[in-house]
Parts: structure tokens; sequence; C-alpha cells
């Protein structure tokens, strides 16, 4: 079961907090050996073995849960489970001691035997908190707690319904996710041709900030435009294209290699989730063009 983004529900008396955890989904089947699937049906068992070690005595369980890795603040890092998400012998990788993971299971979908998928959010929470094992924390559904995750650094929380049903596969209005996203200014340092429908015009923009050692880039962003803002933009930067890139350093070559360079004279908004360890926005999404704002005001 998959939530639906949007505002947190004004009915919070209904609902329930629980942190967006940012790492990758899994179902736990924790019957004799353990058996661990990802949310395309995948079998991960492999992957986790930190995961696959957990136990419930004399019990037989299936439980939803997302695997984390976090960072040495104690928050969850997507930069370091994409680390692991895809090796399956992660101890002979010695990933294991280098980006260790723990599992955050937040819902009860079997137990010995009985499917819990009717019962209510409520009383599946109840009986996953009564196996003895660490499970991700809930909290009550409002705005201080969402401002709280804005301080920590947290991508946000996903409020759900007591009375919600588990439907699985589907995204329901029953769970919403609530992202808490930061806005930025930045600078166009070229962009990258689409494919498909955007054929012929703009794909994603190649972004940048000014600081101590110069124009820096911190991501592409290729999403939240309408047609008439690619239009826009293309006309904007046609008569600005360079033969050379304009950042300091150079950048990785599956970026640059098709890319159109242009002087850093627009600037636009984006908002994104976070920020990763080189710098780089992530999960960008392109709000509107500033020209009210001077580029080499738009400062790291």
């Amino acid at each position: 079961m998959l939530a639906v983004p949007g505002p947190l529900p004004p009915d919070g008396a209904h609902y329930v907090l629980e942190v967006k955890w940012d790492g990758i989904r899994v179902l736990a089947y924790l019957e004799g050996s353990p058996r661990l699937f990802g949310r395309k049906g995948v079998e991960v068992t492999g992957r986790y073995p930190e995961v696959a070690g957990l136990e419930v005595p004399g019990r037989s369980v299936v439980l939803d849960g997302e695997v984390v890795a976090f960072d040495h603040d104690g928050k969850p890092s997507f930069e370091l489970i994409q680390r692991r998400m895809h090796v399956g012998d992660p101890g002979a990788h010695g990933l294991l001691r280098a980006v260790p993971v723990t599992y955050m299971p937040f819902d009860l979908l079997a137990l010995d035997g009985e499917a819990l998928l009717d019962r209510p959010y409520h009383e599946r929470r109840a009986l996953l908190e009564s196996l003895g094992i660490t499970v991700a924390p809930t909290f009550p559904c409002h705005p201080d707690v969402v401002a709280a995750t804005v301080e920590q650094g947290l991508e946000g929380v996903v409020a759900k319904h007591v009375d919600s049903r588990y439907r699985p596969g589907t995204r329901s209005p029953w769970w919403v996710k609530v992202k808490n996203v930061t806005e930025r200014e930045v600078v166009i340092g070229g962009w990258r041709p689409g494919r498909g429908r955007r054929s012929g015009g703009i794909g994603s923009l190649l972004m940048g900030a000014f600081g101590p050692d110069g124009f820096v880039f911190l991501g592409h962003v290729g999403t939240g435009f309408s047609d008439a803002a690619l239009d826009e933009l293309l006309t904007l930067l046609a008569p600005l294209e360079v033969p050379r890139s304009a950042y300091t350093r150079e950048l990785p070559r599956e970026i640059a290699r098709d890319a159109r360079w242009v002087r850093p004279e627009i600037v636009g908004e984006v908002a994104y989730a976070n920020q990763t360890t080189e710098g780089r926005l992530r999960a960008p999404a392109w709000r509107r063009l500033r020209p009210d704002k001077i580029p080499a005001e738009v400062r790291l």
C-alpha cells in the first residue's frame, strides 16, 4: 500500500504520523528462514542480512517497513542506502561495516497465518507493537511534529488514517505523504536535450551557484515544467549558448556528454528535498524563473 502526496490532513484526530524514512521499502516474511521482498516482488534477502536475522520467537509474521541507512548525524540517508540496494553479498564488499542498515517495520500484514489486511490500522499497529521488536514510532497528527522533522532535516511524514485497511499495491488516500521541501534560487549553466515528447527541446536544466571556488554545479532538474515554461526557457537560453562549460570544475561525463552550455545569466527557483554530500540538490523540481535576481547574488 502506497501513500498519496498532499498536505497535512485537517482532521488530525483521525490520523497518526510516521516519519518518512527515505529508505528502501521491504516486506519481511518471518517464518522459519526469513525472506525479504522489494516493492516489485524481487527477493532481496541476501542484500540485507541484518534484516534477515530478525526474529519474533514462536510467531509467524509478515511485516511492511523500510530498510534505512543512517548517517553520522543519525539521519536517514538515501545516498548511503543506494550503496547497498543492488549488492547481493554486502559482506564480501565490506559494506556490512561501512554502510550498516536498520529495518523500521511500520505495519503488520499477517500474524500466525491470519491475514490482517482488512483490520483497521490502529488494530494492526497495536498487534505490531505487541511483538516485542523495534518498530517505527508514531506521533500525533499535528503541525508541530512536521515542523520538528523540518528542523531535523528529515524528508517528511506520512499521515495514516487510524481506520485505514491495507490494500496491497494501491496508492490509497487514507495514507498521505507530506514532504518537506526547501526552495532556493539557482543559476542555469546549461541544458540537456529532451527525448520522447520533449525531443527537440529542453529535457533538463543544469543548475549552479556561485561560491569561493567559482561557479559550482548543483545538479540537474527535469520536472516541474509546463510546456509553456520549457518554450520560454529555450527562447531565453538560445542566445546565451557558448561552446564551453562555465562551471569551474569539469562535470561528470554522463552529464556533460550531450549538454548545451550557456552563459550563467538566467536565474530560476527550484524546490528540493535535501542536498547530497557532493552538494547536489536531491529530487529538485522547477518552480519558476526569477528575473528579479542577479546571478552573482545566487550563492552557495
